[in-house]
């Protein structure tokens, strides 16, 4: 069985209740080193989202959470499974990878710039998204400054404005605070505050559970390429004492 990226009727869409994402019996398997060896990074993992929830995907490294997040956006092709996307298209999606390389010569208001031209907004629709983005992720004085000399906290910023400068209503992170100071997780986090306040719905892979317990509606829990837990944050505070009692419960078992 082939991967299909459907879109939902906007009958369906409307509904806020409804799936913005469904994933099904999803399989993803690679050949890996000289001898083609075959490896199966996700086995049938099934979850799904609905429209404005803050979701949290957690597992430890190594259980398929990225290669998820790809396969999402197309920049992979499953082996098996069913993906629907509640969306009108790609256009519709923002997304920030785990390790972005952002072109150094570039300041930031220039880099939101070329974003915004690439997603086919431009003129004076361009300079309005750039100029209210910059205010909205903290980076207005810095908006001349050259993304080389940005500090992580700071790219993690502007790849965040980058990935909203479409104006998506699903927007997809990949470890938006890692490696961040502390400084820099309150500021990511207040920008993912303020999508879910909006109405948009966010999917984010994350290692730090004490955040995703603050941001996340619901979580699924993955481990070796499969979907372990699925569930509301409220569910799994209430069996433990935190999210990362109830994380290794479930890892280790």
């Amino acid at each position: 069985m082939s991967t299909t990226i459907e879109r939902l009727p906007e009958s369906v869409r409307r509904k806020s209740s409804a799936p913005i994402i469904e994933i099904r019996d999803l399989c993803k398997t690679v050949s890996v080193g000289f001898w083609a060896r075959k490896v199966e990074i996700l086995r049938g993992i099934t979850f799904s989202v609905n429209e404005g929830d803050v979701f949290g995907l957690l597992g430890p490294n190594g259980a398929g959470k990225t290669t998820t997040l790809k396969v999402l956006l197309g920049l992979m092709k499953a082996t098996s499974g069913d993906v629907r996307l509640g969306v009108s298209g790609l256009a519709d999606l923002g997304y920030l990878p785990e390790n972005p390389y952002f072109y150094d010569y570039l300041s930031g208001a220039e880099f939101l710039r070329l974003a915004a031209q690439l997603c086919g907004v431009e003129g004076v629709e361009s300079e309005a998204r750039v100029e209210a983005l910059l205010n909205d992720v903290g980076l207005s004085d810095a908006a001349d400054i050259h993304l080389g000399k940005y500090s992580k906290g700071m790219l993690q910023r502007i790849g965040i404005a980058q990935a909203l400068v479409n104006d998506p209503q699903l927007v997809l992170l990949d470890e938006p605070m890692t490696g961040l100071d502390p400084v820099g997780r309150v500021e990511v986090k207040a920008i993912i505050q303020h999508l879910r306040e909006r109405g948009k719905t966010v999917l984010f892979n994350s290692h730090i559970l004490a955040d995703v317990a603050e941001l996340c509606t619901r979580i699924a829990i993955m481990k070796a390429g499969v979907v372990i837990w699925e569930g509301h944050v409220e569910e799994a505070l209430a069996g433990a004492s935190d999210l990362e009692q109830f994380f290794m419960q479930r890892v280790t078992a």
